[in-house]
């Protein structure tokens, strides 16, 4: 309780700060070029290129298993449908502050809806799902002008952040966006978004193993696809330069913070619940995923140790017993066994970590490939409860990430 307590104090200060600095952010925001750095950015480039999205085609059209389970999936997803109605806030709220009503998922769930029909009118050409994907981020840029609530605020920020960026990734192509209503959305993010992102990887606090490898891992994400979204190598590499040097717990270094003689890789938040644990594995996968498809290897960085550690937690979670060193971090939180809270969760993240080290390299994820097994055919937001848990990851990751 002492070190909850400590936590909530720290987290209460850090959101302060995150506030007060908010109004010099935007106005640095406003100020950044949208047109391409030094080097030109993949467009498709985020989670799926337009490779990606012919092989989805040519598989589904043909009848191929397993990509035509996975597309049956997302076409009853009714996320998918185009009765979808979006329903777009001022101010997003995540966290009690006491004062405002939490509405965050009005958020997650139009996102889930903006990809989904992204993804469907990508591999069915029918442009009646892109004008729906279109005409929800529409709603929401027209609108959102920020997220608030208590310091899970900045969990907002990072994880819908990073997925309302990779729906109009997909999205930039087709000639029904129009270039303003394309350039609003791109100002949303950087005004909204992005300014606490970086308020949150940029703190600076005595104590760094404050916050969770989560907490980070989403923010990076969000920071990485704004880069990619908006031209701008200069946040891009903000990102990829934490994922390798950052002082938080989302570095993978502090991410997968131990290999232990097995070769298996401790995750972070394994002595605090499975929940969180496979969580993390998603979002470092997306992460290293946007990143190999603008020419970044963030997955075989450091001898591959985010395939150390997701084999890990995929062998944990499909029932094996794992080594485990006691976790202690400067809050005074002291886990001296693994957690089997949440034990064997199911989270649609395992068809991308699997696909990309098997597959497309060649290598042995032995957990991996068991864990992808066991879920396929992969959901989307919607098909793995009502709560913002279902919500943290975009999924379909049978249809868009089989590769073979």
């Amino acid at each position: 309780m002492k070190a909850i307590r400590q936590c909530a104090l720290g987290g209460a200060f850090l959101f302060f700060l995150i506030t007060a600095c908010r109004k010099e952010m935007v106005n640095a925001a406003e100020k950044r070029v949208l047109n391409d750095h030094d080097t030109v950015f993949v467009h498709p480039g985020l989670l799926h290129k337009q490779s990606d999205f012919d092989r989805m085609k040519n598989k589904v059209d043909a009848g191929a298993e397993p990509w035509l389970s996975g597309w049956n999936r997302l076409i009853t997803n009714s996320h998918s449908a185009l009765a979808w109605q979006p329903n777009p806030a001022d101010t997003v709220y995540r966290g009690d502050d006491g004062v405002h009503g939490q509405n965050y998922g009005q958020l997650y769930n139009d996102i889930a809806a903006a990809y989904a029909t992204a993804l469907r009118w990508k591999v069915s050409g029918d442009d009646r799902y892109a004008d729906k994907s279109i005409a929800i981020m529409n709603a929401w840029s027209a609108r959102l002008k920020g997220i608030a609530g208590n310091n899970d605020a900045n969990l907002a920020a990072g994880l819908y952040g990073y997925q309302f960026a990779n729906a109009a990734e997909i999205m930039r192509t087709y000639q029904g966006w129009a270039p303003a209503d394309f350039a609003r959305f791109r100002k949303m993010m950087l005004n909204v978004f992005y300014p606490m992102n970086h308020a949150f990887l940029t703190r600076r606090e005595k104590c760094m193993s404050h916050f969770y490898a989560n907490w980070d891992l989403c923010v990076m994400n969000s920071i990485l696809a704004i880069g990619v979204l908006c031209d701008d190598r200069d946040i891009y590499n903000e990102a990829i330069n934490y994922f390798k040097y950052g002082t938080g717990n989302g570095a993978v270094a502090n991410a997968i913070y131990f290999i232990h003689p097995n070769g298996l890789g401790q995750w972070q938040e394994s002595g605090r619940d499975q929940g969180h644990t496979t969580l993390g594995i998603g979002l470092m996968g997306s992460f290293c995923e946007m990143a190999w498809n603008q020419g970044d290897d963030m997955y075989g960085y450091d001898n591959n140790r985010f395939l150390r550690g997701a084999e890990y937690v995929a062998a944990y979670n499909l029932g094996d017993s794992v080594p485990f060193k006691p976790y202690a971090n400067c809050v005074g939180v002291v886990q001296q066994v693994i957690s089997d809270g949440g034990r064997g969760n199911d989270r649609p993240v395992w068809e991308l970590v699997y696909n990309h080290y098997v597959n497309r390299k060649g290598l042995a994820a032995p957990n991996c490939a068991r864990f992808a097994q066991k879920v396929r055919p992969e959901g989307g937001g919607g098909n793995y409860g009502p709560n913002s848990g279902g919500y943290d990851q975009l999924g379909y990751g049978t249809l868009t990430c089989t590769l073979k």
